[in-house]
């Protein structure tokens, strides 16, 4: 009779229970940035910068319908973040990832960057973006990722504010957990710049932006090695991809290499961030796990530390006069 493998103890001190006894969790996500970072960041002069516009409009024209194709032969559902731009000017991107049943979340307005714009203006955008994923869907967004992860002092209020379930912008875990701020709470399913494709892939001068670019096997060295550990200790693998970066060919073909090696190793549920979210509200609810907290904001700018040094600066002046 075969015995099977003893399973290694998880470096997780909390671990999650995933849907039918599976080890871990999987979700393959997408921004879907297109063409918006590109006119928030170069106002006067995207409309220019046409190699750019190709590059990157190369999401919602080649892109999607590709990964449309590819996850319905590989029978999975997956979730894309929208701009709130791009849904408008992109619909029909939305719409045949909509037909397929993956979910569609928000991801800003034109991916302006949160914790770089006042609160007012923040509030402005965010609420912007989900009139144009109404407007569109027919239904309010369930999930958010900060673009750029510029996840601001403010947003979590404004977060609960608008009635999210999720948000996917922080580095806190390897596991969900609970975002508390006085006016509410939400789950936040975290991610990391381990599992995001630009370091490695994202070269173009027009964002500021010129890395050395991998191959494909070093990004998936990285990316299998992070899977790997996940699969290990019990934890959750995020990832944050770009289509006009990811779904490039050879780069999509060694995407297809890491899922069948995720699929060999067994026990992996794959499944959209929304899904998630509402395993780990049924777990909370039955009593049968509850996440680690953290409170937000955890504090103000300048800390109380730098007080002293501030004095201690006058005095010395003080002395010298």
């Amino acid at each position: 009779m075969a015995v099977k493998p003893k399973r290694e103890a998880s470096m997780l001190d909390n671990p999650i229970p995933w849907p039918d006894g599976n080890r871990c969790a999987v979700s393959i996500t997408w921004d879907v940035d297109a063409d918006s970072g590109l006119n928030y960041y170069n106002q006067d002069k995207a409309d220019n910068l046409v190699a750019s516009q190709s590059q990157t409009r190369y999401d919602p024209l080649i892109a999607v319908p590709r990964l449309v194709k590819l996850l319905h032969r590989l029978d999975m559902r997956q979730t894309f973040f929208f701009p709130g731009w791009c849904i408008e000017k992109y619909p029909a991107a939305v719409d045949m990832l909509l037909k397929e049943g993956h979910e569609i979340a928000l991801h800003g307005y034109l991916h302006e960057r949160p914790n770089e714009v006042s609160a007012k203006d923040e509030l402005y955008w965010l609420q912007r973006a989900i009139d144009a994923f109404e407007r569109h869907i027919g239904k309010r967004p369930m999930g958010w990722r900060a673009p750029s992860f510029a996840f601001s002092k403010h947003s979590l209020a404004y977060l609960i504010g608008e009635k999210f379930t999720y948000d996917s912008s922080l580095m806190g875990d390897e596991i969900p957990y609970r975002l508390h701020h006085e006016t509410g709470t939400m789950l936040e399913l975290p991610v990391d710049w381990t599992l995001d494709d630009w370091p490695h892939y994202m070269h173009n001068r027009d964002f500021r932006f010129t890395m050395p670019i991998s191959s494909p096997a070093r990004a998936m060295e990285v990316f299998r090695a992070e899977f790997d550990a996940a699969w290990r200790h019990g934890a959750m693998w995020i990832s944050v991809w770009h289509p006009f970066v990811s779904a490039r060919l050879a780069r999509l073909d060694a995407v297809v290499e890491l899922i069948a090696h995720m699929h060999k190793k067994g026990g992996v549920w794959f499944a959209p961030l929304a899904d998630v979210a509402r395993h780990v509200e049924r777990l909370i609810a039955s009593g049968k796990w509850h996440p680690r907290e953290e409170h937000l904001p955890l504090y103000e700018s300048p800390i109380p530390e730098f007080e002293k040094v501030a004095l201690l600066k006058r005095r010395g002046a003080g002395r010298r006069a």
